[in-house]
């Protein structure tokens, strides 16, 4: 029997980076594996520090697309288990590969919205959670797009991300996207200002605005984000938002430096 009070000592501090498809992809869809590699990069200078992180990883679907851009499937719903599918095995090629460079250890993580219920299910999650970091080594997770029903499914892996967080008792959590932040306004703008702290009962939902994705893109967006960095930060993990694109963002974040939007608990919630 795992002993999940000294398992959770183990390490300074668990820190959990979800990263999304517009982050490791460039203006034509495809995975740039530079972007992923600075991404592990920082992983490994953190674990240097005793700091154990869980990455949360779309791009399955993506990397799918780019093998089967030229097939027959007319039914969406198929088409994206099939991408995803194709796709998963891909993505952890390259994170393997990284890694191993490093000379760190990775593991796959696929899950279902069921897997976090109360019961058997979320001990079992936890126990698999647990034994991989207690070995230092780093979960990757994903939705098991292939498997999944509608009424399994997460919204997206930023609710994914939030889950684990709670899991695994996490210091904070990373929301990493292709912009600096929330803004109060338009993000292309130059009259709209990057928000640097947002509360739980801050309404900044106002100020996002809707956009259109593409078949293999993410399925969330800012909105998305911000409702779940304020259900997290609710439980007493700071969250931040922040450019995944932009050098030793995550470093930064954990040593605390002045980068992206941070959303936290009001004072008196705290």
């Amino acid at each position: 029997m795992l002993d999940l009070d000294k398992a959770r000592k183990r390490h300074k501090k668990r820190v959990v980076v979800k990263v999304g498809t517009n982050v490791m992809t460039n203006k034509d869809n495809r995975i740039v594996r530079p972007i992923l590699k600075k991404l592990v990069d920082q992983i490994a200078r953190l674990y240097e520090e005793d700091i154990i992180t869980v990455l949360i990883s779309s791009g399955s679907v993506i990397a799918g697309m780019e093998v089967l851009d030229d097939n027959d499937i007319e039914d969406i719903t198929i088409r994206r288990q099939v991408y995803s599918a194709v796709g998963q095995p891909r993505m952890m090629r390259h994170y393997y590969s990284i890694f191993h460079d490093y000379g760190m250890r990775c593991a796959q993580v696929l899950a279902t919205k069921r897997d976090f219920a109360e019961g058997k299910h979320r001990d079992n999650m936890i126990n698999c959670y647990e034994g991989l970091l207690s070995q230092g080594i780093v979960p990757i997770a994903n939705e098991d797009d292939a498997v999944s029903l509608s009424m399994s499914m997460f919204s997206d892996n930023d609710e994914l991300a939030s889950l684990v967080a709670e899991l695994i008792q996490a210091d904070m959590l990373i929301l990493l996207t292709d912009i600096d932040g929330v803004y109060d306004g338009n993000p292309a703008d130059e009259s709209s200002r990057l928000i640097k702290t947002v509360t739980t009962n801050q309404p900044v939902e106002q100020f996002i605005q809707s956009s259109n994705k593409s078949e293999g893109e993410g399925r969330g967006g800012m909105k998305s984000k911000i409702n779940v960095a304020k259900q997290t930060a609710a439980k007493n993990i700071p969250t931040y938002i922040a450019n995944g694109k932009r050098e030793d963002c995550i470093i930064d974040i954990v040593n605390g430096k002045d980068v992206g939007t941070r959303v936290h608990l009001v004072e008196e919630e705290a």
